[in-house]
């Protein structure tokens, strides 16, 4: 199947499981997750109507944002170290894995440059996995609130990514504690900070993720195939 057809049946999965679950299909934006792809596949995606890509190493997303011929938005959506954060300033209009305000502050930085602001996702490791990045359920508050006070961030929701599992429905519980999280939070009324977006699901479970209130579900593989 092309990239077309494949965006053709993810988009109507969504669709289906908003239905399911009673939601507005328009409330979930679909990421197409195009690491290691090359900007040809990028721009066949965005002729078959894909308009938001989601990199995770800024080398390659610079890279690429130069080569890709279509309109097209891009969100970071990987691990980002501060001092790669000048790389991509301006060129994402959303970071998806604030995870530390240092982090965020250099963030700032880089935007308050450009007298712009970024939109930005907090990322929580609910499992605890030592190998994932993510502030802790306990922590998320007080990074929230400090994240707030910067001028040039504007804190959108949350983002995680749970164990893997070959059954899409072990995920569920990592799913339902991220919207629970997100309503905690919005309960706060902290200024500067909207819970309107949970980034979660990925190829494999992205229709659990939607059960449980995902925005905006993150699909590499079952769009451009494996790598």
């Amino acid at each position: 199947m092309s990239i077309s057809d494949n965006l053709k049946v993810i988009n109507d999965r969504i669709a289906a499981t908003c239905l399911r679950a009673g939601r507005d299909p328009a409330s979930v934006r679909l990421v197409a997750v195009s690491k290691t792809k090359p900007a040809a596949m990028i721009d066949e995606a965005a002729r078959a109507g894909q308009v938001l890509f989601g990199e995770n190493y800024v080398q390659e997303l610079a890279a690429k944002a130069a080569e890709v011929k279509e309109c097209v938005e891009w969100h970071f959506i990987g691990g980002l170290q501060s001092n790669k954060v000048k790389y991509i300033a301006g060129l994402v209009t959303m970071i998806h894995s604030v995870d530390r305000l240092s982090l965020a502050q250099e963030i700032d930085r880089q935007w308050g440059r450009l007298g712009k602001a970024c939109d930005v996702l907090i990322q929580i490791n609910i499992a605890c996995e030592a190998t994932k990045c993510g502030a802790s359920s306990e922590g998320v508050f007080s990074l929230v609130r400090d994240v707030a006070k910067l001028p040039n961030l504007r804190i959108k929701g949350l983002m995680t990514m749970p164990p893997f599992f070959d059954d899409p429905e072990a995920a569920r519980p990592y799913f339902s504690e991220l919207s629970r999280l997100a309503r905690e939070i919005d309960s706060l009324a902290i200024p500067n900070v909207e819970m309107r977006e949970l980034s979660m699901g990925m190829s494999g479970d992205f229709e659990v993720a939607i059960e449980e209130g995902a925005t905006l579900v993150r699909v590499g593989s079952a769009i451009f195939g494996g790598r």
